[in-house]
């Protein structure tokens, strides 16, 4: 006879222990993340394009958008770099702009290791865009102008050590779930099977003989009448 192994025996507590292993190694791997990285601040300026007299002023959308999308382009061909005291490498991987489908403003966000330096790096590019459409105003028909500096970061913008931990220890249980989500599937047949087999009986084990079935009876021929 066959039994049938109950389903809570086959997630052993051994199995569990899978999951807040994962959620321990995960919080000290993103822990140590947090605390060994370098932390990284974000200093924003902005810049707003204004028409000229005689220029429509819808073009200064227009314009704003294309220079948001030139910014680190013109302030690397500018003196921007020299403002800021970085490497062209340096101001392109580290200054990110941005601007508005509704008014014709630019923001730009510089990031790095030093606040003095972010904050000089945002400057630096904003400076550049109003001295390049300075240039250029004359075929555009607007102008950049400065419409807030950057101001020194107190707070870094990249994650703390606890933060890092938390987002590893949530990583790492939810590997851990996925874990035992596939391995009592695979492991659960292979100990019901083994289970199943110590619990036949002998007799049960051995192979039946077959019973051979009742003969039929012969056929006698009827009397021949007379």
């Amino acid at each position: 006879m066959t039994t049938t192994r109950p389903r809570h025996t086959l997630l052993t507590p051994a199995r569990w222990m899978v999951l807040p292993a994962a959620v321990l190694a995960g919080a000290v791997l993103g822990g140590g993340y947090g605390a060994l990285k370098t932390p990284e601040y974000a200093a924003t300026s902005y810049v707003i394009v204004v028409p000229g007299e005689k220029s429509d002023p819808q073009a200064a959308l227009g314009f704003a958008q294309a220079y948001g999308r030139v910014a680190t382009d013109i302030a690397v061909t500018g003196d921007a770099q020299v403002w800021a005291g970085v490497s062209a490498d340096t101001l392109r991987s580290g200054v990110q702009a941005a601007t508005s489908p509704d008014a014709p403003m630019i923001s730009i966000t510089a990031r790095s290791a030093k606040p003095s330096t972010a904050v000089s790096m945002a400057d630096g590019v904003a400076r550049s865009l109003v001295v390049n459409s300075s240039h250029v105003a004359a075929n555009t028909g607007v102008k950049v102008v400065q419409f807030s500096r950057a101001t020194k970061p107190v707070k870094p913008v990249s994650p703390s050590a606890p933060l890092s931990a938390l987002v590893g220890g949530c990583a790492g249980g939810l590997l851990g779930g996925l874990v035992l989500l596939v391995r009592p599937k695979r492991s659960g047949r292979t100990e019901a099977a083994r289970h199943s087999r110590q619990n036949t009986h002998p007799a049960e084990a051995r192979t039946a003989t077959p019973v051979p079935g009742p003969a039929g009876a012969a056929h006698q021929p009827e009397p021949e009448a007379v």
